[in-house]
């Protein structure tokens, strides 16, 4: 039988996979072995730990649960989401911890809906696209929408922050997965809005040269009143804690809230808009 030569320094996913392998041969298990302990094929555990198949969450948890260290702080888990989060731009890890932390958080997206506003659906749209254009594996769109589905769990637990969007016209009016996913985005969206602790609004087309930014905004306001700004390009993510540069990006934002619609107005166009997905 061939065996396959582990070099666990070339990646994170070969790292896992090598530690999968060393942790079933130290117990003197075949995988197959473990294969009926974690309920996944030979084929799929031979895929893993030779790096050609990423682990998911789930078996993460299960190899945890098949290796007893579920309750340690070294667990399979905590590895994946390493792995997972080594994927994820640069500097985007380090802004969704800021991002549990704010106590006010300022958005503005152009083209898509926020993704801390995506319905399930309206994120997997997006992310099969993604596997389509072969950005993306499907382990890692099942992963993406996993994630954002984790943010916004995490944001309804704790006390309600402060959450402001100004969303671009094109993102009620780009259609994305067809009517139905459409409409139902567009619901979450109103009843986002009706929140006591948010205020969407969005910036009409009309607003033309007055639209003071072209690119997305992140903006989180932390518990000692600090801000920090995130902000992506198509390959890398930047995350700015200096306030020569984060302080004119929040001026600039207060602009574009004053130029966009109230929310009334905005509620009232994404309805108007839904009356074209039924």
């Amino acid at each position: 039988m061939n065996r396959k030569e582990l070099e666990p320094e070339s990646s994170p996913q070969a790292a896992f996979g090598a530690r999968l392998r060393s942790s079933r041969e130290e117990r003197g298990w075949t995988q197959d072995d473990l294969a009926d302990q974690m309920g996944y094929s030979s084929t799929h555990i031979s895929s893993v730990e030779t790096g050609r198949k990423l682990p998911t969450l789930r078996f993460s948890r299960s190899a945890d649960a098949a290796f007893g260290t579920g309750d340690t702080g070294d667990t399979f888990e905590r590895q994946w989401r390493e792995l997972r989060h080594g994927a994820l731009l640069e500097g985007f890890p380090e802004y969704v911890g800021h991002e549990g932390r704010a106590v006010e958080i300022r958005l503005y997206e152009i083209g898509i809906v926020p993704g801390l506003l995506q319905t399930r659906e309206y994120a997997r749209v997006l992310a099969d696209s993604a596997v389509r254009r072969g950005a993306i594996t499907p382990e890692q769109a099942a992963e993406r929408v996993s994630f954002l589905a984790e943010r916004q769990e995490a944001l309804e637990r704790q006390r309600p922050h402060m959450i402001f969007v100004v969303m671009d016209e094109s993102c009620i009016r780009r259609p994305v997965g067809g009517g139905e996913v459409m409409g139902a985005q567009l619901e979450r969206l109103v009843e986002f809005a009706a929140r006591p602790t948010t205020v969407l609004q969005v910036a009409p087309f009309d607003i033309g040269e007055r639209r003071p930014f072209d690119l997305p905004v992140n903006l989180l306001t932390l518990p000692d009143r600090s801000v920090v700004a995130y902000a992506e390009s198509q390959t890398q993510g930047h995350l700015d804690r200096e306030t020569t540069s984060v302080l004119p990006i929040l001026t600039t934002y207060h602009q574009l809230q004053a130029e966009a619609l109230s929310q009334a107005a905005s509620v009232a166009m994404i309805n108007e808009v839904r009356k074209g997905t039924l």
